[in-house]
């Protein structure tokens, strides 16, 4: 066999299917002379961002053990201590985010979300562009609290179901007409579909394989009838709008409070360890500062996906009939919940307690409650972890208290159980994106103990001659790039400690860059792997991936667009971008850099 033929047959087959190992083995060996020839721990930390920022890209190792690597790696560099390093994978931020998605679960316990989401369709007109619309508005409002995943997982057979009544040949509408009550035990829509069916591990990188059951499983949940045979690329550009609209307002409603997603969890967690409280930035600053955003680019995606899918001409009589129909069978399901239960109520109750204790907690422009308890500083942590306690406390079913002899005792012991079980919380809750947030709380930790961020920070100075509106939009169109093919989380981890080294140079306020940065590592909308909203839409509406990409194409460049705008305009007239703030001065850390120039200016004098 000659070389052509070994390199043909052999070595690339291999390469292909081993392509992971390689990458794992070879590349902290090709970088080796960075930790070896280089000056100080800035290299050595230097050495281990750079690995663990590939393996998160090509997910060598799964990003939850990529995140572990600081444990191993910076103690044995010389970095830092391990319990230092341990240190960073539970802090105030973390406990928030696991507070956070246990509220979350708790809605969806209770099958909250799935009531609120009829709800609103039922509100909003039946035309295809008015309930594009309503499942744009309900999957954005959800994905702000609940996971990504979870909800576009719920919307899915929804929206296929309502789709396929849309497109029924006239004969199936005019039955339908005839007998409006009619039993749906034999074409009901199962919309059980959650986050079990898809791993529910916010805003880590997906794959299409990971949720491809969930196209399957929607065609074997949607009503059976007649399909309409006419026109069938009308009904295939319509339904993959659709689709396509409740993964875009998954990813940028994530966007619209602190715990919708991880990159601002990252965000106020590194603003936490490298400025404190005071640059301002809580849960109610986020929200009043991203909801106009959100609230803009979710109608810019609706009027662009309109254009490309729907178009904007008046319905036919027709379709104003069929759209009767759908509005009946979104009743149909909504009347099959029931009334609400003392579980849904109790469970909003607490959810609406929570946004209150969050958002009043330190709101700026009034006292907030936290600032009467003066001896201790409380944080947002503390307030969701209250209401977490209380969902564990609270009976689902509080009839089964009042038990009259011993036999309803056993009843009592058997079958009463809390708002929340721990049970569901372990099987449901992302504990791989804990350690993705610690891991980035590590690798900021480490970039400021070793004097990496000076460095960076030195180097980064060039920039200054250019406009900070410049810098900042070419920060944002890098980021909504590398966010396609990453982890968002992951990507905010790496981006954001540079970008506060860079702010401190250029002499501009931290936030500037940091926050339009955050928000941008969500707009994730040309490629199904780059979040799970995309994995999931795709496989469901069995898309052409060059579809999706032109759509998203032009979905990046909008919403990083009105984001940028918002940060030169709102967000100045909200954080004062104008000058310099204090808190942003650089604090005297005695990092490894900063000693070597202390002892050549004793050498010299």
């Amino acid at each position: 066999m000659g070389l052509i033929e070994t390199i043909r047959f052999r070595i690339i087959p291999s390469l292909s299917s081993n392509w992971k190992t390689y990458v794992l083995v070879l590349l902290p060996l090709i970088l080796l002379p960075l930790p070896v020839l280089g000056n100080g721990k800035e290299a050595r930390t230097g050495y281990v961002i750079i690995i663990m920022a590939i393996y998160w890209m090509t997910e060598a190792l799964p990003v939850p053990i990529t995140s572990l690597l600081p444990v191993v790696l910076f103690p044995l560099l010389g970095i830092m201590d391990t319990g230092k390093v341990c240190t960073a994978y539970m802090k105030e931020t973390n406990m928030m985010f696991i507070g956070g998605l246990m509220v979350a679960l708790a809605i969806e316990h209770c099958n909250l979300h799935k009531r609120t989401a009829l709800r609103v369709l039922l509100l909003v007109g039946a035309s295809p562009r008015w309930l594009m619309l309503g499942f744009m508005l309900v999957t954005m409002f959800l994905s702000m609290w609940i996971s990504n995943t979870a909800t576009t997982a719920m919307m899915v057979p929804i929206v296929e179901a309502v789709v396929e009544e849309l497109f029924k040949e006239n004969e199936g509408v005019n039955a339908f007409r005839e007998s409006p009550v009619t039993s749906f035990e034999n074409t009901s829509v199962d919309m059980n579909l959650s986050s079990e069916n898809v791993d529910c591990c916010i805003d880590t990188v997906g794959s299409i394989d990971s949720v491809a059951d969930v196209g399957k499983s929607c065609l074997e949940l949607t009503p059976s009838g007649r399909r309409s045979t006419h026109n069938p690329e009308h009904k295939k550009k319509i339904r993959s709008g659709v689709f396509m609209s409740i993964a875009y307002a998954s990813n940028i409603g994530g966007t619209g409070s602190l715990i919708g997603s991880g990159p601002q969890l990252a965000l106020k967690g590194i603003l936490n360890e490298l400025y404190g409280p005071a640059p301002g930035l809580n849960f109610a600053s986020w929200m009043a500062f991203n909801i106009p955003g959100m609230l803009i680019n979710t109608f810019l995606a609706w009027i662009w996906l309109q254009y490309l899918f729907i178009g904007f001409k008046r319905t036919t009589t027709d379709e104003d009939g069929k759209t009767k129909v759908v509005k009946n069978l979104i009743k149909k399901k909504y009347e099959e919940l029931g009334p609400m239960t003392f579980h849904e109520i109790a469970t909003l109750i607490l959810f609406i307690v929570c946004v209150f204790l969050w958002f009043f907690r330190d709101p700026q422009f009034i006292t907030g409650w936290s600032e009467y308890l003066h001896a201790v500083e409380v944080d947002d942590a503390t307030a969701v972890m209250t209401i977490v306690m209380f969902l564990f406390i609270i009976p689902a079913k509080p009839k089964i208290w009042w038990f009259r002899n011993v036999g309803e005792v056993t009843q009592f012991s058997e079958s009463c159980s809390a708002l929340l079980e721990w049970k569901y919380v372990q099987d449901k809750l992302p504990w791989g994106v804990v350690l993705l947030l610690g891991g980035g709380f590590a690798i900021s930790d480490a970039s400021k103990i070793s004097g990496l961020s000076t460095w960076l920070g030195a180097q980064l100075s060039v920039l200054s001659v250019l406009p900070p509106f410049i810098i900042m939009l070419t920060i944002c169109i890098m980021t909504a790039a590398v966010t396609e093919v990453a982890s968002n989380t992951a990507t905010a981890n790496i981006l954001l400690p540079i970008l506060s080294e860079m702010a401190n140079t250029i002499q501009v306020n931290p936030l500037f860059l940091m926050l339009p940065a955050t928000v941008t590592c969500s707009y994730a909308f040309m490629l199904p792997v780059a979040t799970p909203p995309n994995a999931i839409v795709f496989a469901a509406g069995k898309m052409n991936q060059v579809d999706m990409m032109k759509t998203g194409f032009f979905m990046n460049i909008i919403c990083v667009f009105t984001i940028c705008v918002l940060t030169v305009s709102y967000g100045s007239f909200m954080f004062g971008f104008e000058k310099f703030p204090e808190w942003a001065l650089p604090k005297l850390i005695m990092n490894d850099t900063m000693t070597q120039m202390i002892l050549r200016s004793n050498h010299t004098l």
